[in-house]
């Protein structure tokens, strides 16, 4: 099934089918969180982890990657180039430059547009941090503004409001695989002359009304860490098609290739010392494992698309739970990383989020979580800044999906099965609920990096 078929087909086909049935058919299983038996055992969780293993690994990416550390070749920058000229191109952009990581080539996007302190730079309150802590090591101040309800991506409304004299730019993010409406936020940007960085950290390869994510604004940051969709390891990349921002994000933390994009009279006196003071080389076997990537990143993205759709084709008709889908013809959700849905506490009698999420995970032995990330508005760090209304409830309004890597319908078809069983039983459920706060996002980990944590 097509996108746009999937679109067009809606839930009406399964209400029709009635999910009413369903409900009936497993209402007789005891919760496995009040003690039934879950959906997903323990030693049957653990025979189907490969459904989520990510990266996928190939011979081809250990042999690149052995082959850097064989030839001694870690920290030059020929299999670095290479990897830049080949995802450029890839990604549609004249530039791009490999960092040590996305945080990096974050931080190297506000330099190369021209920020300075006493700037403001203007982001949704819902991102990681890294999506403009940036700004503040420059000395400009972060300005936070509210999100729409329906992707999570930044609100135009909301983004003109909060600009100012000083504004200087204005940080998009792609949050969550979702493309932000950048018809909206190019408009506002070009009439009031600011400079738009787009964070394609959730949504490597996504596209906008048939663009490539990352091409459309001034410059485009990404990660490129083993967690991301588009995985070398550790690493970032910046791209963009004007050739000021990108001599300026050499000039940052590349020290060894200043020489190469400026004259020696133009670096006579700072000779090639890094403006950013410091160096963001990528390690060249992550860049061996980029280029290896990028020959079959584009068929994974269409594997998981394909088992992500397959999954919400399972749950159409289920009361509370909604799809998070790009509205525009040709914009999709890139490689669904940390994709999230639609949960409506009122469709289940206020149960919240959390025990939602809790007693689905019980089902399944983990793979559901409240929420997404902590508002970043709400940290001190920025200087306490809102109210934003919509960024203040968003927590309580959703939950992950499981991120599908291979579209195995037998394994799928039981996670589906343990959101409706979980659906068709809330009310057993509202005891337990009793107290239980409400998610703020904390710090917006995930369940793997909760369980490093400890």
């Amino acid at each position: 099934m097509t996108r746009k078929e999937f679109i067009k087909t809606g839930s009406a086909a399964a209400t029709a089918a009635g999910f009413t049935g369903c409900l009936t058919a497993t209402a007789a299983d005891k919760l496995a969180l009040l003690g039934g038996t879950p959906v997903i055992g323990k030693a049957e969780a653990a025979k189907r982890s490969g459904i989520f293993a990510w990266p996928i690994v190939n011979d081809a990416m250990l042999k690149a990657s052995n082959d850097v550390l064989l030839k001694r070749k870690m920290s030059g920058t020929d299999i670095t180039k290479e990897f830049e000229a080949k995802f450029a191109a890839w990604n549609g952009t004249k530039y791009a430059l490999a960092c040590l990581n996305g945080t990096t080539a974050l931080n190297t996007a506000f330099y190369a547009i021209g920020l300075k302190p006493g700037d403001e730079v203007i982001c949704p309150s819902i991102t990681m941090w890294a999506s403009c802590s940036g700004a503040v090591n420059i000395g400009a101040t972060v300005v936070f503004c509210d999100v729409k309800p329906d992707d999570l991506t930044i609100d135009p409304v909301s983004f003109e409001a909060h600009i100012t004299p000083r504004t200087k730019a204005v940080v998009v993010v792609h949050y969550m695989g979702a493309p932000c409406d950048m018809d909206e936020v190019m408009r506002i940007a070009r009439k009031h002359n600011l400079k738009v960085i787009e964070d394609v950290s959730h949504a490597q390869g996504g596209l906008y009304k048939g663009r490539k994510l990352g091409t459309i604004g001034d410059v485009g940051a990404m990660s490129l860490m083993s967690g991301k969709s588009f995985a070398i390891g550790e690493g970032g990349m910046l791209v963009t098609d004007d050739y000021e921002i990108y001599r300026k994000a050499i000039r940052f933390g590349h020290y060894d290739r200043i020489p190469q994009v400026f004259s020696m009279e133009e670096i006579k006196d700072t000779k090639n010392m890094p403006f950013g003071a410091m160096k963001n080389r990528l390690n060249q076997c992550a860049a061996a494992v980029g280029i290896e990537q990028l020959k079959k990143y584009d068929a994974e993205r269409a594997e998981i698309e394909k088992a992500m759709l397959y999954y919400w084709k399972q749950l159409e008709g289920v009361p509370g739970f909604r799809i998070m889908w790009p509205k525009d013809e040709g914009s999709d959700k890139a490689g669904w990383y940390a994709s999230r849905c639609h949960y409506d506490p009122e469709a289940f009698g206020g149960l919240s989020n959390v025990t939602f999420a809790k007693a689905v995970s019980a089902e399944t032995q983990g793979g559901y979580t409240p929420g997404c990330y902590m508002p970043l508005h709400t940290s001190s760090l920025f200087g306490k800044q809102g109210p934003f209304p919509v960024t203040e409830r968003m927590n309580q309004l959703i939950v992950s999906d499981p991120w599908f890597k291979h579209c195995d319908t037998a394994k799928i078809d039981l996670y589906a099965a343990a959101v409706r069983k979980v659906a068709a039983q809330w009310e057993a459920l509202l005891p337990l609920d009793e107290g239980v706060p409400p998610c703020d996002g904390g710090l917006g980990l995930t369940d793997f990096e909760k369980k490093k944590r400890v």
